[in-house]
Parts: C-alpha cells; sequence; structure tokens
C-alpha cells in the first residue's frame, strides 16, 4: 500500500525500564509506551500511554484475542484501555500496536510486553434462597437464555467511545464486598464475583458513572432488575439487583442520570447494588476504573 511502511518492533531499537517505559525508534519515528494501573493483575485495567516524537494520525492495540481501542487525548498523546480479565494466568504477554504517524502515513508496528503478575481474592461465604444454589429444573432454559444475551453483548463492541471524562460511582455508599471474591453460597463454591458489591438502601437512586447507551433492561434470575449500559469501545456497565429500572433499552445516558433503584431482588442477601464492569469481554474491578479514569 502506497505511503505505509511496517516494521515489527523486534527489528527496533528497544529500550526498557523498570517503570514500565518502552521507547521504540524505528523509521525515523520514535515511539515511546507506557503503562498506568493499581498493579498490572487478573481482574485490573491498565492504562496505555503512546506518544511520539511527532503527530500521530491513528494508534490500534491488540491483546489477550481483543482490540484494543485507543484515542487522543488534548496534549496529543494517545491513551487506550487494556482489562486483565480474572481467568488471565501471570506472565509476559504481548501488546501489538499499530502507530500511523500523520507525516507519509507512515505504520510502525511496536510489541509492548505487559508483565502480568499473580493475584489472590477473599473468599466469602453466604447464604441465599436454596432455589439460587441449585435452581428448579424449570428454569435451566431460561437462565441459559440471558446468560447468552448478556455474553452476546459483553464479547461487542460498539464503533463510538460514548464515554467522557471521570468516572463517578453510581451511588454514595461504601464497596462492601470485593471484586473477585471467590464466591460460596449455603456450603457449594460457584463463580468468582465478578463485580463490586457498594451498601445502598432499598429505593437509593442509581447514577450512570459516565456517558452511555442503553442496550438491556429487565429481570434475570440470578440478578435481578437488570440495567446494562454501553459506554463505547467494548466497555459496559451491569448494574443488577435494582428494585425498579428507570430507563428504557436504546435511551442514550448522561452522567448523573438515575438508571433505577437499588433493591434487593435476585440472587442476594439484602439490599445493595451490584456493579459489574466488563472491558471486551474482561470482567474488571469497578474501583481500578474510578481510581484510574477520576
Amino acid at each position: 500500500m502506497h505511503g505505509r511502511q511496517h516494521l515489527r518492533a523486534l527489528a527496533a531499537v528497544v529500550l526498557m525500564t523498570a517503570g514500565g517505559l518502552q521507547a521504540v525508534r524505528t523509521q525515523g519515528v520514535d515511539v515511546r509506551v507506557s503503562e498506568r494501573a493499581r498493579e498490572v493483575a487478573p481482574g485490573e485495567l491498565v492504562v496505555v500511554r503512546v506518544a511520539a516524537d511527532e503527530p500521530l494520525s491513528a494508534v490500534e492495540g491488540r491483546i489477550f484475542d481483543r482490540r484494543v481501542g485507543f484515542y487522543r487525548e488534548s496534549g496529543g498523546d494517545w491513551h487506550g484501555l487494556v482489562g486483565v480479565d480474572l481467568d488471565v494466568e501471570p506472565g509476559v504477554y504481548d501488546l501489538q500496536l499499530l502507530v500511523t504517524a500523520v507525516s507519509g502515513g507512515r505504520t510502525v508496528e511496536v510489541l509492548h510486553r505487559l508483565g502480568v503478575g499473580d493475584k489472590s481474592y477473599p473468599t466469602r461465604q453466604l447464604r441465599v434462597a436454596p432455589r439460587y444454589v441449585e435452581p428448579p429444573p424449570e428454569v435451566a432454559e431460561r437462565i441459559a437464555r440471558e446468560s447468552r444475551e448478556q455474553q452476546a453483548i459483553f464479547v461487542s463492541s460498539s464503533p463510538d467511545r460514548l464515554w467522557r471524562g471521570a468516572w463517578a460511582r453510581p451511588v454514595p455508599g461504601a464497596a462492601t464486598s470485593a471484586f473477585g471474591s471467590r464466591s460460596v453460597f449455603n456450603g457449594q463454591p460457584r463463580n468468582p464475583h465478578s463485580g463490586a458489591d457498594f451498601r445502598a438502601s432499598e429505593g437509593t437512586p442509581i447514577a450512570a458513572p459516565n456517558h452511555g447507551r442503553v442496550v438491556l433492561t429487565g429481570d434475570t434470575y440470578f440478578s435481578g432488575g437488570s440495567v446494562i449500559l454501553d459506554h463505547g469501545w467494548g466497555l459496559y456497565s451491569y448494574f443488577a439487583h435494582l428494585s425498579e429500572i428507570m430507563v428504557e433499552e436504546g435511551a442514550l445516558i448522561e452522567p448523573g442520570q438515575v438508571v433505577g433503584k437499588a433493591g434487593s431482588t435476585g440472587r442476594v442477601t439484602g439490599p445493595h447494588l451490584h456493579w459489574t464492569v466488563r472491558l471486551n469481554g474482561a470482567r474488571v474491578d469497578p474501583l481500578s476504573l474510578l481510581e484510574l479514569l477520576p
């Protein structure tokens, strides 16, 4: 293709520092890649920053067999969000970057090494109604259908980045149950806690943490009253156990807009808000989103 030149980072000069900064000079373009995270571990969000010594027209990324969208900040640097799923094993993973310079449309390929550490999560013991531990046969198809619908949403990626600026808590209450906890219901181990629980009494308004579009509403077997917001580029918020839903599917939502009210529907021990965040299918701690994109 005219004006496009490709060069793998293995053929470039790569300098690594202990701070996670990678500097690459190739085809006359200085590219610098750095990362920022609470920790690079399963369940965490990683913000990747790409900068160069000349203006860039595009940055594309891919890791964990998932696309990473990049957006340009006002200063000219490009930022992308990487979600490290709960099931990712500790090790070193390649973040593949395609960086295009404005001048001449030159494109260079940069390979950034992302080291994922180990992380342990606590175990929580919960008592719930028996039907939520061993569901009766007549609800099996409903549970399977709801799971398929949700997974189809979480692995999709809308082309527009709807979210902008700082993220905010959906309720003022403190987090009460940690993301990633190994859940034991009535003595039986179940899937890890894929969201964070926040203290909220019955009827507490649930505010959208950022711009988004409503892509699912309704009552589900395990999560009760549910709302899913698409924030764009594969980033989703899932609010569960609501007593009331106050938005309709397809609606565009502003930050702070009330999408529902906290409740105790579905598999719960009492009223609260359960907030799940998915990034390109990866289960990510909502608190990491709040801390890294304040």
